[in-house]
């Protein structure tokens, strides 16, 4: 990973688009820095679009298509993207899967969450699953004393017993029944909303992320970003950025938009 100040000028014309996590990616401990959210805004003023890939609810999404600074986003890791269109006032909600296989989905879900809470104690519900269409997310670190490491692999390993997939992230793990996630999604985005095969223009994007949940989207992007708290993960994930920021979260985020616009 090479320290994302040495990123060439010569890609720094290229980039068009700015997906980037927000977990940890754009927040700090939780909350979301003014630098981090002032990024955002510059990049929409420089006409680079940007689009948050995140596994946060469907609720907390609705909000952020509405109100932030952004040209949609894709949430619950892959499960839909929502896109608020300004002139009409009118947001575009694109699911993955159809309404009644969600439902089935979330009674499969709801069985599983009994077993997983049983099984490992000390994990819980996180506090927005309420807020959720099509998955299920246990806190292990968030709102709780953070769970040991051997923990969190059973966590996964009982979601992926029942048949669902799982992604840790900096601080759930989300499970799901489907055969998709952020990447999958993101192109569904690009060809749906800009009308662009994301293989034909992701070396045009910055990808921006923090944990093994993004390893996927750090494969495919060339111009992947990780901010500093990436290291966390080192020896736990398949793939790693490219480029690192010398800062954590929000800061490092806001580090990257400052360089890619300089």
């Amino acid at each position: 990973m090479k320290a994302f100040d040495q990123f060439p000028e010569n890609l720094k014309n290229r980039i068009g688009y700015v997906l980037t996590d927000i977990d940890d990616t754009l927040t700090n401990s939780g909350r979301l820095p003014a630098v981090a959210f002032t990024a955002l805004e510059r990049l929409r003023k420089a006409g680079i679009k940007t689009i948050p890939i995140t596994g946060r609810p469907a609720g907390w999404c609705d909000h952020i298509a509405r109100m932030w600074p952004v040209d949609g986003l894709v949430g619950e890791n892959g499960a839909f993207y929502f896109r608020y269109d300004d002139s009409r006032r009118k947001m575009q909600r694109r699911y993955f899967k159809p309404d009644q296989q969600r439902i089935d989905d979330r009674k499969r879900l709801e069985k599983l969450r009994d077993e997983i809470l049983h099984k490992v104690p000390g994990c819980r519900v996180s506090v927005d699953q309420a807020y959720r269409e099509a998955d299920l997310a246990i806190d292990y670190c968030e709102d709780i004393e953070r769970l040991p490491d051997h923990d969190i692999d059973k966590i996964v390993s009982l979601f992926e017993s029942a048949g669902a997939r799982a992604k840790v992230s900096s601080i759930h793990v989300n499970g799901w029944f489907g055969d998709y996630d952020k990447l999958t999604m993101t192109g569904i985005l690009f060809d749906e909303v800009f009308g662009q095969p994301l293989e034909v223009v992701k070396d045009q994007v910055v990808f921006t992320g923090d944990s093994p949940n993004d390893a996927p989207m750090f494969a495919y992007f060339p111009n992947s970003v990780g901010v500093a708290n990436v290291k966390q993960f080192e020896g736990k994930m398949d793939h790693y950025p490219a480029w690192t920021t010398k800062n954590e979260g929000g800061y490092g985020f806001a580090e990257m938009v400052n360089r890619l616009l300089e």
